[in-house]
């Protein structure tokens, strides 16, 4: 089964998020130029990190971001995984990643688990506990963000249940570039996966990001790759790719997660 998707690396305004919307609508209609099955959406990109003010400008159990979206994947008829929004529930603010489908269903809702200390996340935002896990067209794929890459038992708790490809949503340092790439490709090659991974361009008051959003085939070989400004990144995966490798190589059989203490 072959896909087209494309990752849309957008500057995000600093806690604006009327300004978000409306640049994520443009940009949007600009990716559907590519006609993608799916569109991927950077972390948090309704507020960007001005997490001293979440407690003002966080969406509300993530309503509104989820009817924005609803109504795209509805015009477009396009399947989301609509990045992540600072989501503000009973106990706090959560970084919650959004997948829609292209008939404007929320098929899952996946809060970081891995809350990034150097960024002060900890402080402002509160962790999730459950998987990533998630089906598009009756494929099984997983969605992650950000820090969760460098978590490899994480990343493998999902590919070991079947997880055909890795959508990585993130607000990723320019000072980390090749961290972000070695990372990337090393997820994709350790779990014969596809890796969709869209970061966001720009800068905030603290921060440079890196851009270099990145598709990556099972082999780790980039199939596509953005530069550091505001652009769409478009790239066709083929789903029947990753059960051939992990039949040329059969790693998830040939695990022996009893000794691995």
């Amino acid at each position: 089964m072959k896909l087209k998707v494309s990752c849309i690396q957008m500057d995000i305004a600093f806690g604006d998020p009327e300004k978000n919307y409306q640049a994520a609508a443009n940009l949007i209609e600009k990716a559907m130029e590519s006609h993608p099955d799916i569109i991927v959406l950077p972390e948090l990109w309704t507020t960007g990190y001005d997490l001293t003010r979440l407690a003002e400008i966080a969406d509300l159990k993530a309503q509104q971001t989820i009817a924005f979206l609803q109504a795209a994947a509805k015009k477009h008829q396009v399947h989301f995984v609509g990045g992540s929004v600072a989501n503000r529930v009973e106990k706090g603010v959560k970084n919650t990643l959004l997948i829609i489908t292209k008939d404007g269903t929320v098929t899952h809702q996946y809060d970081k688990l891995h809350l990034f200390k150097l960024m002060d996340e900890h402080l402002y935002l509160k962790p999730g506990a459950e998987k990533g896990l998630f089906q598009v067209d009756g494929q099984l794929f997983a969605g992650v963000i950000c820090y969760d890459i460098r978590f490899p038992e994480w990343i493998r708790a999902h590919t070991s249940e079947g997880a055909k490809a890795l959508f990585v949503v993130a607000e990723w340092p320019a000072a980390r570039l090749e961290h972000w790439r070695a990372l990337l490709i090393a997820r994709a090659i350790e779990n014969q996966c596809y890796v969709i991974a869209c970061n966001r361009s720009g800068s905030d008051p603290n921060n440079q990001f890196a851009g270099h959003s990145l598709i990556i085939n099972p082999w780790g070989e980039v199939l596509a790759e953005a530069a550091e400004k505001e652009e769409v990144l478009t790239a066709e995966i083929d789903l029947d790719q990753v059960l051939e490798i992990r039949k040329l190589i059969p790693i998830f059989e040939d695990r022996k997660p009893n000794s691995y203490h």
